[in-house]
């Protein structure tokens, strides 16, 4: 079910999006509403779940974890049981930060980052631990050009 906002809420999503430790005044400066209207919205937007949670965005690079690796897994096992095991499986693999079921040539898209191929190897073995998969096909990325950019957003309302 989508949520019907206006250009008001979008602003203040593109605007969290950007930077979310913005105080609540500059926050309502930039979006033209007063403090006590801007509380209002965010309240309203986290209560329908829209704003889930408030994160950081950390330079990957400086923290060591510069290989990221897209893997693409194919599978014969489609049981809703085999997935929930699947999810289990993969949700305890830590390196692993973006987990996607797919449509097409593969079943699921994981996205990994870790330190180098040595890490990546521990991931792709605790990947493959316990765990009938058909096809792993890993691709490394070479560089980032972009990279967590923010959702586009448009009023529909």
């Amino acid at each position: 079910m989508m949520l019907n906002i206006d250009h008001i809420d979008c602003q203040l999503l593109k605007e969290l999006q950007r930077d979310s430790s913005r105080s609540q005044r500059a926050l309502s400066e930039k979006v033209g509403l007063s403090q006590n209207a801007c509380w209002r919205r965010l309240k309203a937007l986290e209560e329908a779940g829209v704003i889930r949670n408030r994160t950081v965005v950390l330079d990957r690079e400086l923290l060591g974890a510069g290989l990221v690796v897209f893997v693409m897994i194919r599978t014969r096992h489609h049981s809703a049981a085999w997935l929930e095991h699947f999810r289990r499986h993969v949700s305890k693999i830590e390196d692993v930060v973006d987990f996607f079921r797919i449509g097409g040539e593969y079943d699921y898209l994981l996205k990994i980052v870790t330190r180098d191929m040595t890490s990546y190897d521990a991931c792709y073995r605790q990947l493959i631990a316990d765990i009938e998969l058909e096809t792993v096909t890993s691709l490394f990325a070479m560089e980032a050009i972009e990279e967590q950019r923010p959702i586009p957003l448009r009023p529909t309302r």
